[in-house]
This record gives C-alpha cells, structure tokens and sequence, in this order.
C-alpha cells in the first residue's frame, strides 16, 4: 500500500460537490493540524502509565473497549462515510463495504473469541520431564504504534487497533493526513468514544510521525509503502522494537483461455476498479495468452459500463484518485507506456483538477514497459501475453514477491503448480482480493511486500508475548538421576530414553 505525504488535492467537481452534500462546486479539504513534539510524548507517556497500572489486562476490560470501538464505528459511521466521499469520492455504500462494515465484521470475530484466543494453553511435556505441566501465556506487548495509509484510512487504521486492545495493548493511533477529513473524523471520534488513557491518537505529518518513532513503543504496526517502511524499521531498529510491516505488491493475474472470460473480467474490473484502483491487493496486471487477450480486453471494457456507466465521471459509484501528485505519477505512467508503443483498449480519460482518471484498459503492454516498472496503485490495468502460465510465473518470479497473487483456472495441476511455485502474501482462485475478507485468515505480505500477518486470531497473536511457562514439583524428585556424579544406571537410562 501507498504512503505519501504530498498535500491533498483542494478542487472537487460540483457533481462530486453535491454527492458529500458542500454547497458549492469548489472545496478545500480541511488541514488537520500537527501534533506538537511535547504532546506526542505527553500521549505515550499516558498510554505507558494506563499500561504499567495493570488496567487493560482483565478480558472484561478489554471487551470494554472493543464495545466502546464498536459505537465509534456504528454510531460515528455517517461522519465517516461522508469524510471517505471528501477525501477519495468514495460512495458511501461502497465506504461501508470495505471500510465501516469490513472493521465491524472483524472486531465482532475477534470479540466473540475473545476469551478462548486469550486464555493460557497447554503444551505437551516430553515423558523425561514428567510430571509437569507447561502452558504458553499470551501477555500483551505494551504501548503499540499504528500508522496507517491513506487509501483505506478507517480500516487499515482501526482493524489493527482491534487486535491491539484484544490483546491488552494500549495504542497511540496516527492516521494518514493525506486523507484529512478522514484523519479529523477518526481524531474527533476517538476523543468521543474511546478512553484517552488506553487510546490516544496523534496527526499531521512527517514530524508527528517522526516524534512518534523517537517514542520506546513497544511494537509499531505500519501499513504503507516500502520507502516509508525502512525508515521505520531503521527507527525501531535502535531500541530493538518489534515492527509489522504491511506493504505492497504488485498483484498478478493469471487468466487460463478456456475460463468463461466474460465472468473472469466482471471480477478483475471490481477488484480493479474498487476505490479508483488505490487499492494494495488490487490486480496490477493481467498474464494470458495472445488468443485471449483481445477478448479479455472486451469483456472488461463491458463490465466498466455496467459498473459506471458510459461516463464514470458522472458515477456516484466511481472514485477518486487521492490528490493531484498521485494523478500526476499515474497520467504520466500511462502516457509513457502509450509513448512505449501500448494501446489503450479502453479509458484513458482523465481531469486533473477533479483527480479523476478512468478506468483504463492497456494492450499490448510488454513487461519493460514503464507501467510494469512497479506497483500501479491505480485505475490502469495492463495485459500482458504470454505464451502460456510457464511464462507467467517466471515473469511473476522475476520481481518482488507480490502481497497477492491470483487466478482463474479450474485445472487442478495448475493450481498445483502456481501454489508451489508461485511466492506471494497471499493467493487467491477465481476471486480477487475475497481472501482478506476471511476473518480466519492471516493477512501479510512476504520479503518486499512486507512481514508479519494479521485479522483473526492473528491480530491478537501479533500483538501479544507468547510467554512459556513450565511447573513441576519438587516431589518425586525425577531430576535427581540426571544430577552429577553420573554413573552407568544415567547413561543406561538416557541411550533407553532417546532409543539409541
């Protein structure tokens, strides 16, 4: 996922104007001021405090303040959803389906097992030590540090934080100022729902982030890009601070010829296209081969205009890009590919002061072109041929290994085969991007899309001690044989114990 701290775009259109209800056909975004060095540590050091004093061990407590999460996210949904249609032109359902309702969803599985994933479990003791019990403990970590993107600034904000509390943390929250009414929205709520002493949230941008990283936190959950995320590492390197690294990846798609390819291109257009593009497990581009492509490339143009229209400029359904350095990168990637000897099969539209670029189709894409050079992070999807899923894979191998990797193939020994050799976050057949929606399956990147997993059980794993803790009494006294002086009967019995 992206990160950036370029200032956020301050023109809307009058239809984009009327959606989030603004009275005229130009808005300036609101700033969201930068909290002070002296009050960065005046916050962890409360949170240091709260945590030191024992109170968000007990699991009663800790439902407590998922509860309180919980009337945030429900009773503060409006003020949300209308600072998603500030910030990215998001549609208010479509803000509920992969932000408000998505961090629902999960914080309601991490609650209704609350208990059972924080009690203490036992471990099997090898016959030699016996009798002994020995049980793994999970502790919380401490003071844990959230930074989020801007690109999902709820969710990817607010879901570690429901691990972060399962867990007994407390947890200094900073959200992306390059969505700023979001940031203000999620800083206004949090004071109002959440207690300050267990939740404390800081903004701006590059010094607040900065002093937050100077802060000893205990663990720092960073989801972004991968520039932003060694700097990071590097700070929580000098006082050996554990990290999770949340990052990108350029997400392939295999698509096998003999699939219903009319269906295979309504699913890669949503994922796609969801949130203009801005999207980390988005496919970024698509391999099949030279036979498919073309009718690849029709299909997914006709499943645009079901989705948005003849004009997805004049779409309530159809997003944003986040501000006009972003629409600047992404214009220039795609005429650079054209200028390259690409064609846009379909889109290419695009108007800077509105941030608005269409969904855009390329063929002919070759993998040195320039929109193959890293990750889109956009409404443009290239198609790339292949001779056939051989190819594919040795392209996909070629580069970073991706944070998802996806396909539509119902042959069993592909599927095989891309599983084995296929090295991604995660994989998904016949559906992108669905596999983050599984409560129970962890979520994270691998090598240059990062480390460490979350949702689920995982969210309360990451951000707790998994303390050993072994008992055994004094009587019998079984350690006695294995006390100096060591004689025959000791060895006798060790050669026996180990079979040799």
């Amino acid at each position: 996922m992206q990160f950036s701290t370029a200032p956020p775009d301050a023109i809307l259109r009058g239809h984009r104007a009327r959606y989030v209800g603004f009275m005229s056909d130009r808005h300036t975004p609101p700033t969201v001021p930068d909290t002070s060095d002296q009050e960065v540590t005046a916050v962890v050091a409360r949170l240091r405090r709260t945590f030191d004093s024992g109170a968000t061990l007990p699991v009663p407590a800790r439902a407590r303040h998922l509860a309180a999460l919980r009337r945030l996210l429900t009773e503060g949904a409006d003020e949300l959803a209308a600072a998603l249609a500030d910030d990215l032109g998001r549609h208010t359902t479509e803000s509920w389906l992969v932000e408000i309702g998505f961090t629902i969803g999960e914080l309601d599985h991490v609650a209704k097992n609350l208990r059972r994933w924080t009690a203490p479990r036992g471990r099997r003791v090898p016959a030699a030590l016996l009798p002994a019990r020995a049980s793994l403990v999970r502790e919380p970590l401490g003071v844990v540090g959230v930074i989020a993107p801007w690109n999902y600034p709820v969710q990817l904000l607010l879901a570690p934080l429901v691990g972060a509390l399962a867990a007994g943390n407390t947890v200094v929250l900073k959200p992306s100022e390059v969505a700023p009414a979001t940031s203000g929205a999620l800083a206004r709520l949090a004071g109002r729902y959440l207690d300050p002493d267990v939740v404390g949230v800081v903004t701006g941008g590059v010094g607040p982030t900065t002093a937050l990283l100077d802060q000893r936190l205990d663990h720092i959950f960073y989801t972004g890009g991968s520039t932003v995320a060694r700097v990071v590492a590097e700070a929580a390197a000098r006082t050996l601070t554990p990290v999770t690294l949340e990052l990108g990846g350029r997400c392939p798609v295999w698509v096998d010829p003999r699939q219903d390819l009319e269906a295979v291109a309504r699913r890669i257009a949503w994922a796609k296209f969801l949130n203009a593009g801005q999207t980390c497990v988005a496919p970024n581009h698509v391999f099949t081969t030279p036979d498919a492509a073309p009718r690849l490339a029709t299909h997914l143009a006709d499943a645009v205009r079901a989705m948005y229209g003849a004009d997805p400029a004049a779409s309530e359904d159809y997003g944003r890009i986040v501000n006009t350095s972003h629409h600047d990168r992404l214009t220039g990637v795609l005429d650079a590919t054209v200028d390259a000897g690409a064609r846009v099969e379909f889109g290419g539209g695009r108007e800077r002061e509105d941030r608005y670029l269409e969904p855009t189709i390329l063929a002919g894409v070759r993998p040195d072109h320039p929109v193959m050079a890293e990750e889109i992070f956009g409404p443009i999807l290239p198609i790339v041929e292949v001779s056939g899923l051989g190819e594919a894979i040795d392209l996909i191998r070629d580069g970073e290994h991706p944070l998802a990797a996806y396909a539509f193939t119902d042959d069993a020994a592909d599927r095989a085969r891309i599983v084995r050799e296929v090295r991604a976050g995660g994989m998904s057949f016949g559906a992108p991007m669905l596999q983050v929606s599984v409560p129970d399956l962890p979520f994270g990147g691998v090598g240059g899309s990062g480390y460490g997993a979350y949702h689920g059980e995982e969210s309360v794993r990451v951000f707790s001690h998994e303390k050993p803790v072994f008992s055994k009494p004094l009587k019998p006294d079984t350690l006695r044989m294995a006390l100096p002086p060591y004689g025959r009967r000791a060895r006798l019995m060790l050669r026996a114990m180990f079979r040799v």
